[in-house]
């Protein structure tokens, strides 16, 4: 008869082994194309193709003359600061709201300020695009920003209520015993032991508006190219090489904000 402790170990490693292989397939598949894409952004050949047959800097060279891919990432830049402060300001709001709520109203609330995720991102930018000119409105940067909120608050809203579920309770009541008002305790304790909650969503929100496609394809208007689609247009069209150099620029940019917000936002612990 089979030892059952050894029955138990052996199931326990077998699917720890499953877990690993299965890990490691899941970051070469996400990792990957990033990899190729970085390595493409070197070719010396006017075409993409990989692998290259040459390397250089050529490409990265070029971004300096792509006067309209340069519009389209300041265009993009400005509304994911947009997105970002808006979300952080209405994103901590309704998590303190839905922290303070309790039964019913605070699962209501959540499933609420939760729902931009649940439903496909290019339902929404097409739904919205109908609403504007059912209402009489066109497309423009406003109303490009307002979308982008719309699906990069729950980001905020999830991590700042991570960071206030960790928060003991009774430092806010010691500070209204004291004869602090609710703002002043909020300002005061509240807002700076959540702060990296709030830093970590924002990061989040940023990288979120900063390469949406879906919104920005129906809610963008002539004036308001946004880089994601322009660089989609470049490659639908002619193949750019340009286009993977600035991804790799993107790429690049993307790990150096990750590794400032994991350093001063300790981005993974407020995701937990």
């Amino acid at each position: 008869m089979p030892d059952p402790v050894r029955v138990r170990d052996w199931n326990a490693a077998s699917l720890t082994i499953a877990f690993g292989i299965a890990t490691v397939l899941a970051a070469i598949v996400l990792i990957a194309p990033s990899i190729v894409i970085l390595i493409t952004s070197f070719t010396d050949s006017a075409s993409l193709k990989f692998p290259p047959s040459g390397y250089s800097l050529r490409w990265y060279r070029a971004l300096a003359d792509a006067d309209q891919m340069q519009t389209a990432a300041l265009n993009s830049l400005i509304v994911a600061i947009w997105t970002t402060a808006l979300s952080v300001v209405l994103g901590t709001g309704a998590a303190v709201a839905v922290s303070r709520s309790r039964g019913w109203k605070a699962r209501l609330l959540d499933g609420l300020f939760m729902s931009p995720l649940l439903l496909p991102a290019l339902a929404f930018g097409f739904a919205a695009l109908i609403f504007i000119y059912r209402i009489g409105l066109r497309p423009n940067l406003p109303l490009l920003v307002l979308g982008h909120v719309i699906v990069c608050v729950p980001f905020v809203i999830r991590t700042t209520l991570a960071a206030l579920a960790q928060l003991d309770p009774a430092l806010a009541d010691a500070s209204l015993s004291l004869g602090a008002t609710h703002a002043e305790t909020f300002r005061r304790i509240t807002l700076p032991l959540i702060g990296r909650g709030i830093g970590a969503g924002g990061f989040l929100a940023f990288m979120a508006s900063f390469d949406n496609v879906p919104v920005s394809l129906f809610l963008a208007d002539e004036r308001t190219e946004v880089l994601p689609i322009h660089l989609w247009q470049q490659i639908e069209t002619n193949l750019d090489v340009r286009t993977a150099a600035a991804s790799g620029v993107i790429i690049v940019a993307t790990l150096i904000l990750m590794a400032l917000a994991e350093r001063f936002a300790g981005l993974t612990s407020q995701m937990r």
